[in-house]
Protein backbone atom coordinates (compact mmCIF):
# COMPACT_ATOMS: atom_id res chain seq x y z
CA UNK A 1 0.00 0.00 0.00
CA UNK A 2 1.44 3.32 -1.07
CA UNK A 3 -0.57 5.04 1.66
CA UNK A 4 1.36 3.16 4.35
CA UNK A 5 4.62 4.13 2.65
CA UNK A 6 3.56 7.78 2.71
CA UNK A 7 2.61 7.62 6.40
CA UNK A 8 5.93 5.94 7.14
CA UNK A 9 7.85 8.74 5.40
CA UNK A 10 5.89 11.48 7.16
CA UNK A 11 6.69 9.91 10.55
CA UNK A 12 10.43 9.84 9.83
CA UNK A 13 12.79 12.62 10.87
CA UNK A 14 12.38 15.33 8.21
CA UNK A 15 15.10 15.31 5.56
CA UNK A 16 15.44 17.40 2.36
CA UNK A 17 14.52 14.41 0.20
CA UNK A 18 11.36 13.82 2.23
CA UNK A 19 10.27 17.42 1.84
CA UNK A 20 11.05 17.30 -1.89
CA UNK A 21 8.84 14.20 -2.22
CA UNK A 22 5.77 15.78 -0.58
CA UNK A 23 3.99 16.49 -3.92
CA UNK A 24 4.55 12.87 -4.95
CA UNK A 25 3.12 11.72 -1.61
CA UNK A 26 0.02 13.87 -2.09
CA UNK A 27 -0.48 12.39 -5.56
CA UNK A 28 -0.07 8.82 -4.25
CA UNK A 29 -2.70 9.37 -1.57
CA UNK A 30 -5.14 10.78 -4.12
CA UNK A 31 -4.57 7.98 -6.62
CA UNK A 32 -4.78 5.10 -4.17
CA UNK A 33 -7.72 6.66 -2.31
CA UNK A 34 -7.95 3.96 0.37
CA UNK A 35 -8.54 6.46 3.16
CA UNK A 36 -11.96 7.95 3.91
CA UNK A 37 -12.40 11.44 2.47
CA UNK A 38 -12.13 13.20 5.85
CA UNK A 39 -8.80 11.63 6.78
CA UNK A 40 -7.46 11.97 3.26
CA UNK A 41 -8.29 15.68 3.18
CA UNK A 42 -6.65 16.21 6.58
CA UNK A 43 -3.50 14.47 5.37
CA UNK A 44 -3.40 16.51 2.18
CA UNK A 45 -3.75 19.70 4.23
CA UNK A 46 -0.88 18.58 6.49
CA UNK A 47 1.32 17.85 3.48
CA UNK A 48 0.60 21.31 2.07
CA UNK A 49 1.55 22.93 5.39
CA UNK A 50 4.76 20.93 5.61
CA UNK A 51 5.67 21.90 2.05
CA UNK A 52 5.44 25.58 3.06
CA UNK A 53 7.42 25.07 6.27
CA UNK A 54 11.14 25.70 6.50
CA UNK A 55 12.94 22.37 6.88
CA UNK A 56 14.69 23.40 10.10
CA UNK A 57 11.40 24.47 11.64
CA UNK A 58 9.84 21.15 10.65
CA UNK A 59 12.78 19.28 12.18
CA UNK A 60 12.47 21.25 15.42
CA UNK A 61 8.77 20.42 15.60
CA UNK A 62 9.50 16.74 15.02
CA UNK A 63 12.15 16.57 17.75
CA UNK A 64 9.95 18.46 20.21
CA UNK A 65 7.11 16.03 19.48
CA UNK A 66 8.69 12.60 19.37
CA UNK A 67 12.20 12.79 20.81
CA UNK A 68 11.58 14.40 24.18
CA UNK A 69 10.07 12.01 26.65
CA UNK A 70 8.43 8.63 26.30
CA UNK A 71 4.72 9.39 26.04
CA UNK A 72 4.98 10.00 22.29
CA UNK A 73 7.82 7.60 21.52
CA UNK A 74 7.57 6.05 18.07
CA UNK A 75 9.00 2.79 19.42
CA UNK A 76 5.99 0.52 19.76
CA UNK A 77 7.29 -1.68 22.54
CA UNK A 78 7.82 1.36 24.77
CA UNK A 79 4.03 1.51 25.08
CA UNK A 80 3.58 -2.26 25.39
CA UNK A 81 6.46 -3.66 27.43
CA UNK A 82 8.07 -0.55 28.89
CA UNK A 83 11.49 -1.49 30.27
CA UNK A 84 10.57 -5.10 31.08
CA UNK A 85 12.68 -8.04 29.90
CA UNK A 86 9.89 -9.04 27.52
CA UNK A 87 10.79 -6.04 25.39
CA UNK A 88 14.15 -7.45 24.37
CA UNK A 89 12.73 -10.79 23.22
CA UNK A 90 9.91 -9.02 21.40
CA UNK A 91 12.54 -7.00 19.51
CA UNK A 92 14.37 -10.16 18.47
CA UNK A 93 11.13 -11.86 17.39
CA UNK A 94 10.03 -8.89 15.30
CA UNK A 95 13.44 -8.71 13.65
CA UNK A 96 13.09 -12.39 12.73
CA UNK A 97 9.67 -11.72 11.22
CA UNK A 98 11.23 -9.04 9.01
CA UNK A 99 14.02 -11.35 7.93
CA UNK A 100 11.63 -14.19 7.20
CA UNK A 101 10.00 -12.01 4.54
CA UNK A 102 13.26 -10.65 3.13
CA UNK A 103 13.06 -7.28 4.90
CA UNK A 104 16.59 -6.56 6.14
CA UNK A 105 17.44 -3.52 8.25
CA UNK A 106 20.27 -1.43 6.85
CA UNK A 107 20.31 1.24 9.56
CA UNK A 108 20.82 1.40 13.29
CA UNK A 109 17.14 1.57 14.12
CA UNK A 110 15.25 -0.71 16.47
CA UNK A 111 12.75 -2.98 14.68
CA UNK A 112 9.76 -1.65 16.63
CA UNK A 113 10.26 1.90 15.27
CA UNK A 114 6.82 2.75 13.87
CA UNK A 115 7.97 4.25 10.53
CA UNK A 116 10.06 1.12 9.94
CA UNK A 117 7.13 -1.15 10.81
CA UNK A 118 4.88 0.78 8.40
CA UNK A 119 7.49 0.52 5.66
CA UNK A 120 7.52 -3.24 6.17
CA UNK A 121 3.72 -3.39 6.03
CA UNK A 122 3.72 -1.34 2.82
CA UNK A 123 5.59 -4.21 1.14
CA UNK A 124 3.18 -6.90 2.29
CA UNK A 125 -0.15 -7.86 0.66
CA UNK A 126 -2.88 -5.40 1.61
CA UNK A 127 -5.00 -7.84 3.63
CA UNK A 128 -2.00 -9.02 5.62
CA UNK A 129 -0.75 -5.47 6.17
CA UNK A 130 -4.08 -4.28 7.56
CA UNK A 131 -4.37 -7.33 9.79
CA UNK A 132 -0.94 -6.68 11.29
CA UNK A 133 -1.65 -2.97 11.66
CA UNK A 134 -4.80 -3.84 13.59
CA UNK A 135 -2.61 -5.69 16.09
CA UNK A 136 -1.20 -2.36 17.29
CA UNK A 137 -4.44 -0.37 17.02
CA UNK A 138 -4.38 0.31 20.77
CA UNK A 139 -0.94 1.95 20.53
CA UNK A 140 -1.99 3.98 17.47
CA UNK A 141 -5.09 5.19 19.31
CA UNK A 142 -3.08 6.15 22.39
CA UNK A 143 -0.48 8.14 20.44
CA UNK A 144 -3.14 9.85 18.34
CA UNK A 145 -5.12 10.82 21.44
CA UNK A 146 -2.04 12.24 23.14
CA UNK A 147 -1.16 14.27 20.06
CA UNK A 148 -4.72 15.56 19.68
CA UNK A 149 -4.71 16.60 23.36
CA UNK A 150 -1.59 18.68 22.60
CA UNK A 151 -3.18 20.15 19.44
CA UNK A 152 -0.27 18.69 17.49
CA UNK A 153 -0.71 18.42 13.72
CA UNK A 154 0.88 14.97 13.68
CA UNK A 155 -2.34 13.50 15.11
CA UNK A 156 -3.81 13.34 11.59
CA UNK A 157 -1.28 10.63 10.68
CA UNK A 158 -2.58 8.45 13.49
CA UNK A 159 -6.18 9.29 12.58
CA UNK A 160 -5.38 7.95 9.11
CA UNK A 161 -3.90 4.73 10.49
CA UNK A 162 -6.95 4.24 12.68
CA UNK A 163 -9.24 4.83 9.70
CA UNK A 164 -7.51 2.02 7.80
CA UNK A 165 -8.22 -0.64 10.44
CA UNK A 166 -11.06 0.78 12.53
CA UNK A 167 -11.26 1.59 16.21
CA UNK A 168 -9.97 -0.88 18.78
CA UNK A 169 -12.51 -2.26 21.24
CA UNK A 170 -11.05 -0.26 24.10
CA UNK A 171 -10.51 3.00 22.19
CA UNK A 172 -12.84 4.96 24.46
CA UNK A 173 -10.90 3.85 27.55
CA UNK A 174 -7.61 4.68 25.86
CA UNK A 175 -8.75 8.19 24.94
CA UNK A 176 -9.98 8.70 28.49
CA UNK A 177 -6.56 7.61 29.74
CA UNK A 178 -4.85 10.12 27.44
CA UNK A 179 -7.23 12.91 28.46
CA UNK A 180 -6.54 12.46 32.18
CA UNK A 181 -2.79 11.83 32.09
CA UNK A 182 -0.38 14.13 33.88
CA UNK A 183 2.93 15.40 32.48
CA UNK A 184 5.31 12.98 30.78
CA UNK A 185 7.42 11.71 33.68
CA UNK A 186 10.33 11.03 31.35
CA UNK A 187 10.58 14.79 30.80
CA UNK A 188 9.92 15.72 34.42
CA UNK A 189 12.66 13.31 35.60
CA UNK A 190 14.98 13.72 32.62
CA UNK A 191 18.15 14.31 34.66
CA UNK A 192 17.58 11.21 36.79
CA UNK A 193 16.80 9.03 33.77
CA UNK A 194 19.97 10.12 31.96
CA UNK A 195 22.02 9.01 34.93
CA UNK A 196 20.74 5.45 34.61
CA UNK A 197 22.52 2.87 32.48
CA UNK A 198 21.33 2.63 28.90
CA UNK A 199 19.70 -0.71 28.10
CA UNK A 200 20.73 -2.33 24.81
CA UNK A 201 18.31 -4.93 23.48
CA UNK A 202 19.98 -6.10 20.29
CA UNK A 203 23.58 -5.02 20.70
CA UNK A 204 25.36 -3.80 17.58
CA UNK A 205 22.76 -3.80 14.79
CA UNK A 206 25.21 -3.42 11.93
CA UNK A 207 24.66 -7.09 11.17
CA UNK A 208 20.96 -6.57 10.44
CA UNK A 209 21.60 -6.07 6.75
CA UNK A 210 23.70 -9.19 6.33
CA UNK A 211 22.53 -11.63 8.98
CA UNK A 212 21.27 -15.05 8.00
CA UNK A 213 17.63 -16.01 8.11
CA UNK A 214 16.52 -18.05 11.14
CA UNK A 215 15.08 -21.50 10.71
CA UNK A 216 12.12 -20.71 12.96
CA UNK A 217 10.29 -17.49 13.75
CA UNK A 218 8.66 -16.95 17.13
CA UNK A 219 5.49 -14.84 17.21
CA UNK A 220 5.74 -11.27 18.40
CA UNK A 221 3.49 -10.86 21.40
CA UNK A 222 1.71 -7.51 21.45
CA UNK A 223 0.89 -7.55 25.16
CA UNK A 224 0.07 -4.56 27.40
CA UNK A 225 2.68 -3.25 29.79
CA UNK A 226 1.96 -3.68 33.48
CA UNK A 227 -0.30 -0.98 34.87
CA UNK A 228 -1.48 0.24 31.47
CA UNK A 229 -5.04 0.22 30.20
CA UNK A 230 -5.91 -3.49 29.76
CA UNK A 231 -5.98 -4.87 26.23
CA UNK A 232 -6.54 -8.31 24.83
CA UNK A 233 -3.43 -10.34 23.99
CA UNK A 234 -2.28 -9.84 20.44
CA UNK A 235 0.35 -11.63 18.36
CA UNK A 236 2.00 -11.36 14.99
Amino acid sequence: MKTLKVLSALLCYPQPEIQAALPEMAEALAQEAVLPETERAALQALIQRLARTELMEWQEQYVATFDRGRALSLHLFEHIHGESRDRGQAMVNLLEVYRKHGFELDARELPDYLPLFLEYLAQRPTEEALELLAEIAHVITLLGARLAKRNNDYHVLFDALTALVGESEDSADIRQQAATEGPDQAIVNMDKIWEEEVVTFLGNQEGCATGGKPSTVQPVQWLPRSGATPHAARSL
